[in-house]
């Protein structure tokens, strides 16, 4: 057998066991989540009580399962496993503790230059730490090195941008039901066909990903920040294992202008106004609401603000979801 047959055999057994492990990860918290089942439950535009278990559930299974994925350097499986690890615990701070006062960059950033310390700020350097981590134990683990070694101050930047970049689109993606895990498992599949190593390090991620899909689709559970973050954060290391040096600048060149599109421009709106795009948002979700406005349904509320099933509709700004940074 081949060595890249040996690879995409890793690759769909590290998925199968990541998709288990959520999906038991998930019943557990279900049946204890801890801190009580009210810091867990936010209520969405039906009226009906969703649950951020999901996840928390989501990463600690990428996470775990990364550690031991087959065909993958042991940096590559550190890296991954701390950056899934890192998104969930910062993410899920902002979860239980953020409010709605205060959204995007510029407004944590303005808070933070008046001496106010939002979770979102906490969130945004605990992230970029762990995107610096994590970069640095990728190390030489990429394509063309050994695992063994550093890697050049280029590099370490360009993969710290991957993995905290990664992080946050996908949680400016976590605005309707099922949307972020979509775009979480195109950009795994997208890895998959890149290289053999793009599909065993982004196996993780996607099978825990993929598991959560109909939990997410029918509007019990969502993602939040701690799901987003970490399966963002685990993709974009994911991709600084896989592509080579001029790949890995052009995926961080994206991440960053649609980042930056984010503070200006609706990704609902766009996609609202896309048929393509529409139909594969509408994929296998519920009808919207009845009475719902184009662009704004979907908003979920509780402690921490809006959560990943809508935007909020707030006269004068922009649509986006209240934990997206």
């Amino acid at each position: 057998m081949s060595r890249g047959a040996l690879r995409i055999g890793g690759a769909l057994l590290t998925g199968a066991l990541a998709a288990a492990s959520a999906r038991a990860a998930y019943a557990g918290l279900n049946a204890r989540p801890p801190g009580g089942r009210q810091a867990w439950t936010r209520t969405n535009h039906r009226g009906e009580p969703v649950t951020l278990l999901e996840g928390p559930a989501a990463a600690a299974a990428g996470a775990a399962t990364a550690l031991i994925a087959p065909g993958l350097p042991a940096r590559a499986r550190a890296a991954l496993a701390v950056a899934g690890a890192g998104g969930a615990a910062f993410g899920g701070y902002d979860d239980l503790k953020g409010s709605s006062a205060r959204r995007g960059f510029r407004g944590h950033l303005g808070a933070l230059a008046r001496g106010e310390v939002t979770s979102g700020a906490v969130k945004m350097a605990g992230i970029g730490l762990t995107g610096l981590a994590a970069a640095a134990l990728v190390g030489e683990a990429g394509v063309g090195g050994d695992g063994a070694g550093g890697a050049p101050a280029a590099d370490l930047l360009i993969n710290a941008g991957l993995a905290a970049g990664g992080a946050n689109l996908l949680n400016l993606f976590d605005l309707r039901p099922g949307r972020a895990i979509k775009v979480a498992l195109a950009a795994g599949a997208a890895l998959g066909v890149a290289s053999p190593e793009g599909a065993l390090a982004a196996a993780a991620p996607g099978g825990a990903a993929l598991a959560m899909l109909p939990e997410d689709l029918g509007e019990r559970a969502m993602l939040g920040d701690a799901g987003a973050n970490a399966l963002g954060g685990m993709l974009g290391v994911a991709a600084a294992v896989a592509l080579p040096r001029t790949a890995r600048i052009a995926v961080l060149a994206a991440i960053t202008g649609l980042t930056a599109a984010s503070e200006v421009v609706s990704f609902t709106r766009v996609i609202d106004r896309t048929p393509p795009l529409r139909w594969l948002d509408m994929l296998g979700r519920r009808p919207a609401a009845a009475g719902a406005a184009p662009g704004a349904d979907g908003a979920v509320t509780g402690p921490g603000g809006a959560d990943g099933a809508g935007e909020v509709d707030v006269p004068g700004t922009d649509l986006r979801t209240i934990h997206a940074l």
